[in-house]
């Protein structure tokens, strides 16, 4: 058997027994484990899959048939076996391997996602357009338990059982998202996974499976199994009703099960739901025991003590933490207040507030829509919801933002986590889009703070404030000392760091990048001052006004897109008053960011503070 990195193509998968098949799993996930280890990336999701996909690849040739991934982060052992293991000393580097599905860099992936819900509907899509071709091959969707309860992926499943396209769909169930499920719909599978039927059920189905067959007894078999199922656990079957024909339990890890089970469902003519069990983070004891999701996407650490090798400075916290250890101080004052989260309670720091206030905490699963408008209506009732949620999610809610926040101005607090570029998950990831999206919308102010103090100011200012009020923090840390007494910012109101009467040049700047532009400014001795725009929405009329007046050279500093950003409101402005400003600005342009570190990629997109500096420097000698 080959070596892993040596793999070109699945084809080789045909030809190997039982025993050559579970040592090649082993290689597979040693390989997963010392490779992440080194570049960080998805490890407790690609450990769970790892003879899925070896199953998949082996039962369909996928240089013609189609795989899709709902969200793509579980691709690592299918990326392996399409011959890119090589690359893994880059995954999710600049230039390097992306960590998702990327049809440039293959021909076997035939999506791209980086959010859940998505597989279905895109799974449907191509299923239309072969039947509208004539073309025959297999089109297979995995999707987790974790995901499959989302709003779009029922919308899918819902068009797929009224359609009767010939399309397979696997349920990978691991009982975890992210970190745990939530919800009825993950209860009823639980209930199902861990009752005496169930266990009936299971060892019917393996009676079934190793049997030297496949095809309509075995459908036949497990139809029967699926009925006495249906009528003790889940009467009936949610997935029978909305068209599909339901396969399964199936044992994730056993390859005859899995092959049998796979090639019944690639003969069956019409939806197919294999139901599938897996363990997150199989292989690796610490990701096999991980509850709350730790080990779901990880930065560098020893394979051998599972100790992260990055640490935070000394008195810094996450960005995340620091939000998070600010509500805790003020759920302490305020009993109304409540924290709602879609499935990120630790991605967003928040399993103390959580240990804490259980009754005042909500995780609403993979379902950012419903996230947005049950916040909304818990605010207009009394209540002083805080809405945490990741820029890149937040497009998802945009709709309920909208209509359901905004319009009603309900006095939803939104922490818009990972803000700004993110690094190495890429541009389905990027927190660059929620300024553009969420300015437009009336009623909804928009800040981000400067550093952990302002954060807190902030965040105290929110609530009081009583109105739609959101405010960004990027990934990455802050210098984190707790305020002795919290104090109202202002609404609009920006802030001056230097002599702007004496200043040659004013930059415009929001977020940590100000006190970085304002240490290296002194550094040198420049005459230039920085304006801290705490507020992208509203803007500080009475300092832009002055601003005018002086005629300054002024650069506008961004790392988010320029489209409908800070610069383009400020364009705004000026214009609707007849007034100028000899103003340059840095951002990014009209595209989609590629996937790398965060330095590296403000390099590559020319938004970083040496570029910044730059144009400070022209502009000096300009003067």
């Amino acid at each position: 058997m080959q070596n892993v990195i040596d793999i070109e193509n699945p084809l080789f998968l045909k030809d190997l027994k039982n025993d050559e098949l579970k040592e090649l799993a082993s290689s597979i996930r040693s390989f997963l484990i010392e490779s992440v280890s080194k570049t960080g990336g998805h490890l407790s999701s690609n450990l769970g899959v790892v003879e899925l996909t070896i199953a998949l690849h082996a039962v369909f040739d996928f240089s013609r048939d189609k795989i899709l991934f709902d969200v793509g982060h579980q691709s690592y052992v299918h990326k392996i076996l399409t011959g890119r293991a090589k690359d893994f000393a880059h995954l999710r580097q600049l230039h390097g391997l992306c960590g998702f599905q990327k049809m440039s860099e293959s021909n076997y992936d035939v999506w791209e996602a980086g959010h859940a819900g998505t597989a279905l509907s895109a799974a449907l899509g191509m299923a239309i357009a072969r039947e509208a071709k004539n073309e025959d091959h297999a089109i297979v969707a995995i999707v987790g338990d974790g995901s499959i309860p989302n709003g779009m992926s029922f919308e899918a499943l819902n068009h797929i059982g009224s359609t009767k396209q010939k399309l397979i769909v696997i349920l990978n169930d691991n009982n975890m998202s992210i970190s745990q499920n939530v919800g009825a719909f993950s209860h009823s599978i639980a209930r199902l996974r861990n009752s005496q039927s169930y266990v009936n059920a299971k060892e019917e189905v393996k009676g079934i499976l190793n049997q030297n067959f496949v095809g309509s007894a075995v459908l036949k078999g497990m139809r029967f199994v699926k009925d006495s199922i249906k009528r003790t656990i889940i009467h009936p079957s949610i997935f029978t009703e909305m068209g599909l024909e339901y396969l399964g339990p199936i044992d994730g890890h056993n390859f005859h099960e899995l092959f049998n089970a796979l090639e019944t469902a690639r003969q069956h003519d019409g939806p197919v739901l294999v139901h599938v069990i897996t363990t997150k983070g199989k292989g690796f004891h610490l990701s096999e025991n991980d509850k709350n999701g730790h080990w779901h996407g990880v930065s560098q650490f020893d394979p051998d003590t599972g100790n992260n090798l990055g640490s935070l400075p000394l008195n810094h916290l996450s960005w995340s933490e620091v939000v998070s250890e600010t509500l805790i101080r003020l759920a302490k004052q305020e009993p109304n207040l409540s924290v709602i989260t879609p499935a990120m309670i630790q991605g967003s720091k928040l399993e103390k507030f959580f240990a804490l206030y259980p009754q005042r905490s909500i995780d609403c699963g993979i379902a950012e829509e419903h996230a947005a408008t049950l916040a909304s209506a818990m605010a207009l009732n009394g209540l002083k919801p805080f809405l945490s949620i990741y820029s890149t999610f937040i497009q998802r809610a945009y709709d309920q933002i909208n209509h359901d926040i905004a319009r009603m101005e309900s006095p939803v607090v939104i922490g818009i986590d990972r803000s700004g570029l993110v690094g190495e998950d890429g541009p389905t990831h990027h927190g660059v889009f929620d300024i553009g999206i969420l300015r437009p919308l009336p009623n909804l102010i928009i800040a981000q703070p400067k550093d952990a103090v302002e954060a807190q100011h902030l965040l105290y200012s929110a609530f009081k404030l009583s109105r739609p009020y959101a405010i960004r923090y990027p990934r990455g840390s802050a210098v984190f000392h707790e305020v002795e007494t919290f104090e109202v910012i202002k609404t609009g109101s920006w802030t001056v760091l230097g002599n702007l009467e004496s200043a040659r040049v004013v930059v415009i700047a929001y977020g940590p990048d100000v006190d970085k532009i304002k240490d290296k400014i002194d550094a040198n001795q420049l005459p230039v001052c920085v304006i801290n725009a705490r507020f992208i929405k509203p803007l500080d009329d009475g300092l832009l006004n002055y601003l005018t007046q002086l005629n300054k050279r002024v650069i506008v500093y961004e790392t988010d897109m320029l489209a409908g950003g800070l610069s383009s409101a400020i364009l705004e402005w000026l214009a609707e008053r007849h007034l100028t400003l000899d103003m340059e600005r840095i951002g990014i342009m009209d595209h989609f960011v590629t996937h790398g570190s965060v330095p590296d990629l403000r390099r590559y997109e020319n938004i970083d503070i040496s570029s910044l500096f730059e144009k400070i420097k022209t502009a000096l000698i300009r003067e």
